[in-house]
């Protein structure tokens, strides 16, 4: 098992913890260059990992063991399906379904698949987030991990509605 880009992830969390906690609350200003090129590498943008930290120490979560498997799993995707090249696309955050959307009487969960499957491919605008306040508190409600959503969406491709009769299981609402 690679672990090496898992320990560098590591030292770039905690390097961005103190510079949250210096003051440096912004993306460009928490990762120096060799940072971010590191993060592109492993198919995580700078802004995904600042949005990590700070919602980490803004809220208490998600922790870096979440991060770590979120990253993970978009690594994963990145290196083996994407073979390392970006697509070069963002998706536009008007296309997404509403947060009010409703699937089989679950509000979120359309919006979720869409921004899971935006994070697998890297095409997440700055101003969203994959693992955001509105995602974990659908999770907990769910039963859920944010990996394990994550993962769900990537084995499941296109198909929603295996991706809704998990998510409907773990629930209890079958």
């Amino acid at each position: 098992m690679d672990t090496n880009w898992q320990n560098q992830l590591r030292v770039v969390w905690d390097q961005g913890v103190a510079a949250w906690q210096a003051g440096r609350r912004e993306a460009a200003s928490m990762f120096n260059a060799e940072q971010a090129t590191f993060l592109g590498t492993i198919g995580c943008s700078a802004q995904e990992l600042f949005d990590f930290v700070d919602d980490s120490l803004r809220y208490g979560e998600p922790d870096f063991a979440t991060t770590l498997a979120v990253t993970g799993l978009r690594r994963k995707y990145f290196l083996e399906v994407m073979k390392a090249k970006s697509t070069g696309r963002v998706i536009d955050m008007d296309t997404l379904p509403p947060k009010s959307a409703e699937v089989d009487g679950m509000a979120w969960l359309p919006r979720i698949i869409e921004k899971a499957r935006a994070k697998l491919r890297g095409e997440m605008p700055p101003d969203l987030m994959y693992g955001c306040g509105g995602d974990r508190a659908f999770m907990q409600e769910v039963r859920m991990k944010l990996p394990d959503f994550l993962q769900l969406v990537w084995e499941a491709g296109e198909d929603n509605r295996h991706i809704i009769e998990t998510v409907k299981k773990a629930a209890g609402k079958r």
